[in-house]
């Protein structure tokens, strides 16, 4: 068998046909029980088109080796991530290509507890196990197994105990004026969650009404790709807040697993102040917990974290490596600038729903609008939100850089990239693990101009060496 290009670093995907199709997922399902010797496993899938029979195709190999198949429906991935340390299965697949093109589809792997499976924990074997595997199917099953030896087929709704988990974050004693907001689940997978939300707000009395578009979920994405961090696709949900007069807006990718947030103006708010929040309203919980971060923008995380009594722990991007650090060092929160958001109490995994639920929490219990908790501290650390650019020989340019700045600097730091500080900057230049690109982000002490200044002056420098 030719080699699958579907695999990544972090999970699979690829282009449907060419790169993915039923055969390949029942291959991958059979790699993964034969991997992981799994005796339960939980299915979910997206809005795509593809995703029920991909999903079919996985469960037809994982019951032809044996594997009892607990399958969730439409789901968005921390559904999967949650039904599968809820239940204390052994693990669990979500089917989803997230904000990729509509004709790209792929899975989202975790073992046991919820832990991720990635290239250097298990996604490489499971390769290995797909490509060596060859088999002759009659109605997408094995002949050669025997009905009897085949794992069992169940469906199984975990949605309202997934949404009594999410309710379990916030105060709703603190939920004591209302509270309007825009929800824009992009057709995607979030719709059916965000109602069930709804329902447990109403149910509890909350004084919050939801302003849904472009809800209904709808595998053909007629209002385009659920992409949110792109800047052309923002509009709707900010115009949406201005008309309806909301107090905050939320907008999800395809499998939920990012939320993003848009303020009473309308106004875009980046996740780098997002972490700085969330620490907050954990630390005011559970005073001296630590909190995890990655090194691209860190300023205005580690002053959250520190004034609010907690201790600020940084480490390497990417989830993987979040989710390590947070278990090691038992921490009750991880953030990246990505919209990434990472949780103790959820398995140390990822959710899109629990960030809109806390910062909602803590607008009520500070009676501030949302633009009144970011405007402060954009002002007291202006960054630059991550360029990305493409370039032949990052591991040059990185080199470069860092030998053009490091002089003056007041330390340099490789834990991600090099980060690079001064007195009243700082910037942190790295290498995509998926991409040809290298990504820039720059930050500076109430200094909007120096930030510019310097931004410019990297680009200037980083153009010259491409």
């Amino acid at each position: 068998m030719s080699r699958l290009t579907c695999f990544k670093a972090y999970d699979i995907r690829g282009q449907l046909g060419t790169e993915l199709n039923e055969d390949i997922a029942y291959r991958i399902a059979r790699a993964f029980a034969q991997f992981l010797k799994p005796k339960r496993i939980v299915l979910g899938g997206d809005v795509r088109a593809t995703s029920p029979t991909l999903k079919a195709a996985l469960a037809n190999g994982l019951r032809d080796e044996g594997v009892s198949v607990l399958d969730l429906g439409l789901t968005g991935t921390e559904e999967v991530y949650f039904a599968t340390f809820h239940l204390g299965v052994d693990g669990g697949i979500e089917v989803t290509a997230s904000h990729n093109p509509i004709d790209y589809n792929g899975f989202k792997l975790v073992r046991e507890g919820a832990r991720p499976i990635s290239a250097d924990t298990g996604l490489a074997a499971i390769r290995e196990i797909a490509e060596a595997s060859s088999y002759q199917l009659v109605d997408g099953k094995d002949p050669t197994v025997a009905e009897a030896d085949r794992g069992n087929y169940e469906l199984v709704d975990t949605r309202a105990d997934f949404v009594k988990h999410l309710m379990g974050y916030i105060d709703t004693t603190a939920f004591d004026r209302p509270l309007k907001l825009v929800v824009n689940a992009g057709n995607g997978a979030a719709g059916p969650a965000v109602d069930a939300i709804e329902a447990a707000f109403s149910a509890a009395g909350l004084p919050v009404t939801f302003i849904k578009i472009c809800h209904e979920p709808d595998g053909t994405f007629p209002n385009g790709i659920p992409n949110p961090i792109l800047v052309e696709n923002r509009a709707t949900t900010r115009d949406a807040v201005l008309e309806h007069g909301a107090d905050a807006g939320i907008a999800w990718d395809g499998d939920f697993d990012r939320c993003f947030l848009f303020d009473e103006q309308g106004r875009f708010i980046e996740g780098y102040y997002i972490v700085g929040l969330l620490a907050e309203a954990f630390l005011q919980k559970e005073n001296g917990a630590r909190i995890i971060h990655d090194p691209r923008l860190v300023w205005n995380t580690v002053e959250q974290v520190e004034s609010n009594g907690g201790v600020a722990v940084q480490t390497k991007a990417g989830h993987a490596f979040i989710k390590e650090r947070m278990r090691n060092e038992d921490a009750i929160y991880g953030g990246e600038m990505s919209a990434h958001h990472y949780f103790r109490d959820f398995a140390y995994c990822d959710s899109g729903m629990i960030p809109w639920l806390l910062i909602a929490e803590l607008m009520c219990r500070k009676g501030l609008p949302l633009s009144a908790l970011v405007d402060e501290r954009i002002a007291r650390f202006p960054s630059s939100g991550e360029i990305n650019l493409k370039v032949k020989d990052a591991p040059g340019v990185l080199k470069a850089i860092e030998s053009q700045y490091a002089g003056d600097a007041l330390s340099v730091d490789h834990t991600d990239g090099v980060s690079i500080e001064f007195a009243n900057w700082r910037f942190n230049l790295r290498a995509s693990n998926t991409e040809p690109v290298i990504r820039l982000n720059v930050e500076s002490r109430a200094d909007q101009a120096l930030m510019e200044q310097q931004t410019k002056q990297l680009l200037d420098a980083i153009n010259a060496l491409s």
